[in-house]
């Protein structure tokens, strides 16, 4: 063992004892009090510290940060891992040329492409002199397969790949870069280049500097706030972007070979982490990161508020966080996101609720109840609930709120801030419905990864079970309730799907959204502004097509008024 990594055992033993978390001080009543808190499992604990004790672990806390400090310095002198290193020595960074940049592309050979690598291609053989690629998009979303694809179709003594590390900065990259360049590389990757803590307040050296030069440069990161943010500051108009997030059902199907519209609710949204074996669909299912709530919450964890948290830290010294900037101190910014992403979730299913329990669909639901000849499925817990009671006690289950938890509360401010994140990271696009009553539209939020709220839908409504109205019938009858429920839950999420596919690939010239009257509403309209006539749509989760389904576009009145604003 080397000095170096000898010194590194030892200041890692050492800093394992020293107590975590930060202090934190609070005025009560007039007097100051000091607590020592610290991040658990995404939670804010506390513990409150003594008069006597404080001054030691005060001094504790400082000389655990001063030891990391140190840590950090010497890892940065010896993290190379050698699968990275290439044919040259005299790197910095983990380079990848020649017979290594080979084998890596051979990895991905048999993978078919994104729907959007041909914006990649572009690029790369087009006219696209001083500007760089940026592929951007959250976690399992084909980025870095891209890149070896593309790199396989580029003479390989002129393509660099290149891997970023957090102990990676601006500065070696471009000491790095400047050596490429001089041996005559004109294709450079750099995957994970977010990673870089200066990356936001510096990109402009790949544009201003190697672009210039004719170097073509490719960028991939999963902190895609980070490159929302040196798109509009430092990469101003010579950045092209290709986001990688939203996977539309047809090419989810393709990727993957699983085309089930209901497979694609459920698990939707991101491909497997790592290689894809596509002649075994049920694989595919077991690795993907919506499969249950657990999986869920940890992909938002770790896939979308350290994106956020990291990429508003590293950008311009944290001025972005604007009125998030209480909650990130405190702790408390990744509860803060999750509960929004919860809040989103809870608001759609209460109102799949509502449908259910204060519309004709509960009489229907007693109907095909009654008439069902399947003795699995027949079940009579609808023909004397208390609806009104039923619907009371679920959303207040839907409502839990976890106050005991919370230090700060969330405001207004700060739901408007994450949203716009949340906007900037492709997750959710806004789908405003619209009423014949008033020109002002209803704000509706439909989330690019489906399977995240289906997850989360589901495991809410399994949280119903618990209600007391449940406690009385049958295991059989729960499992047919919320068997039931579900179903209303995909027939709305097809309904999402189908509004954010048509969203996407609308022209200018044409608006789409959910069109609601005091009865009814119809699912989706398109409206044609240069022509002046729109289409109405009703979108059903069936395998049957019943003409009571489609009533509403059969009513003449409501067909009238929506021609009286929208054209024939």
């Amino acid at each position: 063992m080397s000095d170096i990594e000898a010194r590194i055992n030892e200041l890692e033993k050492e800093i394992a004892k020293l107590p975590i978390g930060y202090i934190s001080k609070k005025v009560i009543n007039g007097k100051t009090r000091y607590y020592q808190q610290w991040i658990e499992s995404g939670k804010v604990k506390s513990k409150y510290i003594r008069d006597d004790e404080f001054d030691e672990i005060n001094a504790a806390i400082k000389r655990k940060k001063t030891l990391q400090v140190e840590l950090k310095s010497l890892q940065k002198k010896i993290l190379k891992p050698k699968n990275y290193l290439s044919e040259f020595s005299d790197y910095e960074t983990n380079v990848l040329t020649g017979n290594a940049l080979v084998s890596g592309c051979q990895q991905v050979q048999d993978f078919q492409k994104r729907d959007c690598f041909e914006q990649l291609e572009k690029y790369l053989y087009g006219n696209s002199f001083g500007k760089v690629c940026i592929i951007c998009g959250l976690r399992r979303t084909g980025k870095t397969t891209m890149l070896f694809q593309a790199i396989s179709s580029l003479p390989i003594d002129k393509t660099v790949y290149i891997k970023m590390l957090t102990t990676d900065t601006i500065s070696t990259l471009n000491r790095d870069l400047k050596k490429l360049v001089a041996q005559g590389y004109k294709y450079v990757f750099l995957d994970e280049v977010t990673l870089l803590e200066d990356f936001i307040d510096s990109a402009a050296l790949f544009s201003d500097i190697y672009a210039m030069q004719g170097i073509k440069i490719v960028m991939s990161g999963t902190d895609s706030l980070g490159f929302w943010f040196a798109e509009h500051e430092e990469l101003y108009d010579r950045a092209i972007t290709i986001h990688t997030t939203f996977i539309p059902f047809r090419e989810h199907a393709r990727l993957l070979g699983i085309h089930d519209i209901d497979e694609y609710i459920r698990y939707g949204g991101t491909l497997r982490a790592g290689e894809i074996d596509f002649d075994n669909p049920e694989l595919n299912v077991e690795e993907a990161s919506f499969r249950d709530d657990e999986s869920t919450r940890r992909y938002i964890d770790t896939a979308i508020c350290k994106n956020i948290q990291h990429s508003l830290a590293c950008c311009e010294g944290g001025s972005h966080f604007r009125h998030l900037i209480d909650l990130y101190e405190a702790g408390e910014l990744t509860n803060a996101i999750n509960r929004i992403i919860e809040s989103m979730n809870k608001s759609f299913l209460i109102s799949i609720v509502e449908r259910r329990f204060r519309s004709s669909d509960l009489g229907n639901t007693r109907n095909n109840l009654r008439k069902e000849t399947d003795p699995n499925k027949q079940s009579n817990v609808l023909e004397n609930i208390d609806e009104y009671e039923v619907l009371k006690r679920m959303k207040a289950i839907l409502d839990i709120k976890e106050k005991d938890e919370r230090t700060f509360k969330i405001t207004p401010a700060h739901m408007i801030e994450i949203k716009e994140y949340l906007r900037a990271l492709d997750l959710i696009v806004d789908c405003p419905m619209r009423t014949l009553l008033t020109s002002e539209p209803i704000e509706y939020v439909l989330f690019t990864q489906p399977g995240m709220r289906y997850c989360q839908a589901q495991a809410l409504i399994y949280s119903l079970t618990k209600d007391p109205v449940f406690r009385e019938i049958s295991e059989r009858e729960i499992k047919i309730v919320t068997e039931r429920l579900l179903d209303d839950v995909k027939g709305r999420m097809m309904e999402d799907i189908i509004l954010l596919e048509c969203v996407k690939v609308a022209k200018k010239h044409q608006k789409i959204f959910k069109l609601m009257f005091d009865h009814g509403e119809f699912d989706m309209v398109i409206y044609d502004s240069n022509l002046n006539t729109c289409a109405i749509y009703e979108i059903k989760h069936s395998d049957k097509v019943v003409e009571q389904q489609y009533q509403h576009l059969r009513e003449q009145e409501l067909c009238r008024q929506t021609e009286s604003v929208f054209g024939r």
